[in-house]
């Protein structure tokens, strides 16, 4: 089991995102987008060739591993119809610092779905069948992140997601459940119940993307709360996740001082990020070893 969090959700810039990895005491990184000066900020896939070759030496230097790539890859700013041919582009990019980097894991999505369904859902299931093949015969694990797109939907679109494209995992993120709405369910669709969505897509979960939220109606937007005091059931599923035998990863993405993506005309105060980001990282660190305590208590109580 391994503790980490999102690049540009501790700092925009490189040099406070390993900040606040350093003042965690944290060897493993999930980047997503990085600032480099001199160099637009962009996901760590498409940064220029240059300012990747930095942030890949300044990494080395510091200590820091590239565990996973929250990569873009069919993610909400997609379409179905994007061809293909942009799509593969975007993950032969991808794969070629993946392996310069050694990280093992890429987070993929699959499409914002619209006030609808897909109505050709068909068209969602080759791309991500197609991602996912050019991801596995490159060896690495393309995870699916339970966002705002098609798999997400609703547990169930979840499983069929799966089901119809083999060697794909799940990236489950507490916190998204409580924001999205249910699709399987008649219109007006209500939220989701993430305790109920874990419960069903947990066997495939290999990472695990923390947040916790509260959903407001009256605003109809999301809240985000510190973890364990939103409605993400935080607790009861590192309980679970833990009590049976989850050895993958917990990654950070407070969003409480950077929701991303962020508008361009939103002031950036990095050092409230960072501080934000480390205190969010010390509370997960201490629920996850209060699990541990009481799974340590209940089997030994059982012996």
């Amino acid at each position: 089991m391994k503790l980490m969090g999102i690049s540009d959700e501790a700092a925009q810039s490189l040099e406070g995102q390993i900040t606040a990895f350093k003042r965690l005491g944290w060897r493993h990184i999930e980047m997503r987008e990085v600032e480099v000066p001199g160099f637009t900020k962009a996901n760590f896939h498409d940064l220029d060739d240059r300012a990747f070759e930095q942030v890949v030496a300044r990494l080395d230097q510091s200590g820091i591993e590239v565990y996973c790539l929250a990569s873009a890859i069919l993610n909400w700013a997609k379409t179905i119809h994007t061809p293909f041919s942009v799509t593969s582009a975007e993950v032969r990019r991808a794969i070629n610092r993946m392996h310069r980097t050694g990280a093992k894991y890429v987070r993929i999505m699959s499409f914002k779905p619209g006030d609808d369904e897909f109505r050709i859902p068909k068209l969602v299931f080759e791309h991500v069948r197609g991602v996912t093949q050019m991801f596995l015969d490159a060896g690495i694990q393309p995870l699916h992140e339970n966002c705002m797109n098609y798999g997400s939907m609703s547990w169930q679109h979840a499983l069929e997601l799966l089901d119809k494209c083999p060697g794909l995992k799940w990236l489950f993120d507490t916190g998204n459940p409580v924001l999205n709405p249910d699709r399987s369910k008649p219109k007006p669709w209500p939220r989701q119940d993430p305790w109920e969505f874990w419960c069903h897509i947990r066997e495939f979960t290999t990472h695990i993307h923390v947040k916790d939220a509260v959903w407001n109606a009256a605003k109809n937007v999301a809240e985000y709360r510190w973890p364990g005091e939103g409605a993400g059931c935080v607790r009861q599923i590192f309980h679970d996740a833990l009590a049976r035998g989850y050895t993958g990863a917990f990654s950070i993405e407070p969003h409480m001082a950077n929701v991303y993506p962020q508008p361009a005309t939103h002031p950036i105060d990095e050092a409230k990020m960072q501080d934000t980001f480390v205190t969010y990282g010390r509370k997960i660190a201490s629920i996850i070893a209060e699990a541990k305590k009481m799974i340590a208590e209940s089997s030994g109580a059982e012996h």
